[in-house]
């Protein structure tokens, strides 16, 4: 099997020699010449993030280089979630291109429809086999630009992440070939080549999916024609005394992302924090715009659950995939990790047990772009992943 892609997660602060040495060992062991590259860095390189994507176009002889910073780093099998460095992907794809385009809160607030984003991306959505996005959530707002996105790109999966810096300092960088950009880039990836989705929300279902009867913006008032809180408050008291202690600020609501399904389970939700909820009036206050008619069920998070989810969903690629992987995009909450499975390297680890030696970049961060159904949504204290398959058909 060709060699498509090389990663490498680097460990230490900027050295030009190192960026230079690392991007030269990767393109040696490409079978072919690397379409795109996927760079990472933590926020200590922003001031050297011009320098560092110049060696790298130019050592590995590849033009096209997109990323971002982040809270943390994921390599091959490896997490960095503290210090500093780098994660660096060189990739090949199969009679393809790739493009990348940045684009800006402007553009979110003058968009006209479909068409405007497929004129400013150049690409109609038959074009483009998937996205990677990266983004600056302090100078870009996420939600309305991706709701747009999905609108003039129906069906094309998304994926990446928001960028991250320095905790409590407004700041992140976003990487687009030689330059940082205010806003995000989009990467159109295009070839004989397929991407496979592993969306982990890692939450399990708890009580009933109801339908919402009564909501307001962001704050659910019925569910089922009854209070939203007293139903959460009868969800809560039907757990295990384990799973009341795990409860502890790990209760979501997930919002069905199908209404034409006969039974509901794990997967089939877009999961949102539950940010309030008021006794008194019944009121639950949700991450999310819930709509009348759309059915909703809370949700339990815990470790277990987590890895337990992430597992399966990787054993079922795996055992369906007809081609092997050469490369994968792992971006990852920073409220997973060791602060939530208790070790390091969880997520890469898991990827890698059912993938060996599968090169990997990614980035730790508070919001993960990825498919759940037929469309893309943000998500928090998920691992979304991307897969790339030779397309053999």
């Amino acid at each position: 099997m060709q060699k498509l892609a090389a990663s490498r997660l680097v460990v230490g602060p900027f050295d030009e020699g190192l960026v230079r040495e690392t991007a030269a060992q990767l393109l040696a062991e490409l079978d072919a010449p690397p379409t795109f590259a996927l760079v990472f860095i933590t926020p200590d390189y922003a001031d050297r993030a011009a320098e560092l994507l110049e060696l790298v176009r130019v050592y590995g002889h590849v033009a096209t280089v997109v990323g971002c910073s982040g809270l943390g780093l994921v390599g091959a099998a490896r997490e960095m979630e503290e210090g500093s460095g780098f994660s660096i992907m060189l990739v090949s794809l199969p009679g393809g291109r790739a493009t990348a385009v940045p684009f800006d809160q402007d553009m979110v607030e003058s968009n006209s429809g479909p068409e405007f984003w497929r004129e400013k991306m150049g690409r109609k959505p038959a074009d483009v086999r998937t996205w990677l996005v990266f983004l600056n959530p302090f100078t870009l707002n996420l939600e309305p630009w991706l709701k747009q996105w999905n609108q003039a790109f129906p069906q094309i999966p998304v994926f990446g992440s928001v960028a991250g810096g320095v905790e409590g300092d407004p700041e992140a960088w976003v990487l687009c070939n030689g330059a940082v950009v205010p806003g995000g880039v989009a990467l159109a990836l295009e070839g004989d080549f397929a991407v496979h989705a592993v969306v982990s929300q890692g939450c399990k279902p708890i009580g009933e999916p109801l339908t919402v009867t009564q909501a307001e913006r962001n704050v659910l008032l019925t569910l089922g024609s009854r209070p939203a809180y007293e139903v959460l408050s009868d969800v809560y008291k039907e757990l295990t005394d384990s799973e009341r202690e795990q409860a502890r600020g790990h209760l979501f609501a997930g919002l069905a992302v199908s209404e034409y399904l006969d039974e509901y389970k794990r997967g089939d939700f877009l999961v949102r924090n539950i940010i309030g909820a008021d006794p008194k009036s019944g009121a639950v206050a949700i991450n999310a715009l819930p709509r009348v008619g759309q059915t909703l069920q809370y949700q339990l998070r815990d470790s277990r659950m987590a890895s337990e989810e992430l597992r399966r969903l990787l054993r079922e690629q795996a055992a369906v995939l007809p081609e092997s992987p050469f490369a994968a995009l792992l971006c990852t909450c920073h409220g997973r990790g060791q602060g939530l499975f208790g070790r390091a390297h969880h997520d890469a680890g898991l990827l890698n047990d059912y993938f060996p030696s599968l090169p990997t970049a990614g980035v730790f961060s508070k919001c993960q772009i990825g498919p759940v159904g037929d469309r893309s949504f943000a998500h928090g204290y998920t691992a979304a992943i991307a897969l790339l398959t030779p397309n053999r058909s």
